[in-house]
């Protein structure tokens, strides 16, 4: 696509002359900075502005590679006002780069609010592709990747918990889940209650200089972590229902 000329002197993204702005979803590094495409880094430099999940871990990737930009905050609790305000702003033709603290906006991030108001209002939204944090874990998971399932965060208790767990043991597919260290080993337990015995990957940190991927059945796992001081960010990748047994596929290794 042409670049043309913006008002404020940077090069934009659309055709001179076009009414609406695009909004680009851009997918940022989950851990290793190298990790962000050459398309990204084009597109942060060249939009009018940049709407990010924690604009302090922003400027970092921005400094890392010389972008200089004008941010603004767009989080949970503050994207159902302010993204009003950036539809606005793509209806005056202004080109807007949505960045989430990690991977791609909108899965399991803030952004979708945002995507679905400028849906609303015939604004473009372009996907800028790249790092995942379930895909990543998926593809080294070792388990059927022809089908699956993902969650984001379990519920953290009660009954919406139990249900969402029942809902998930009958799934057939891979079934991919986040959940924050603290809570890993009450998950570990509620899967092995839930759906008995049956082979989970735990990814820990992925791209970072401590990654980690433990694999095994549940009861291994469990084993494995319950005496370690488990940090960072994690995604569970689980055998659907009837796959990855001990006689299945899937050998249990870390």
């Amino acid at each position: 696509m042409p670049f043309g000329s913006r008002a404020r002197g940077k090069k934009g993204i659309s055709p001179v002359g076009e009414k609406k702005g695009k909004l680009y979803v851009v997918s940022t590094p989950i851990g290793n900075l190298e990790d962000i495409t050459l398309r990204a880094i084009r597109v942060l430099r060249a939009v009018d502005l940049i709407a990010a999940e924690d604009t302090r871990r922003a400027k970092r990737l921005l400094g890392r590679y010389r972008i200089k930009a004008h941010l603004t905050s767009l989080f949970e609790h503050n994207e159902p006002r302010k993204k009003e305000v950036l539809v606005k702003r793509l209806l005056k033709g202004e080109e807007i780069a949505l960045i989430s603290e990690a991977g791609t906006p909108g899965v399991s991030d803030p952004g979708f609010r945002l995507i679905q108001r400028a849906i609303e209002e015939g604004i473009e939204v372009i996907p800028i592709p790249g790092p995942s944090a379930l895909i990543a874990a998926l593809a080294v998971s070792g388990l059927p990747t022809d089908s699956f399932h993902f969650f984001g965060f379990l519920p953290p208790k009660g009954a919406k918990r139990k249900k969402r767990l029942e809902e998930m043991r009958e799934l057939r597919g891979t079934i991919i889940l986040y959940e924050a260290p603290h809570r890993l080993l009450h998950t570990l337990m509620d899967l092995l209650e839930t759906f008995g015995d049956r082979q989970i990957v735990v990814a820990r940190e992925l791209t970072k200089l401590y990654e980690e991927v433990i694999r095994g059945e549940i009861t291994e796992v469990i084993e494995k972590l319950e005496t370690k001081q488990i940090r960072g960010e994690i995604t569970l990748v689980v055998a659907g229902k009837g796959k990855g047994k001990r006689n299945g596929a899937i050998s249990a290794t870390s």
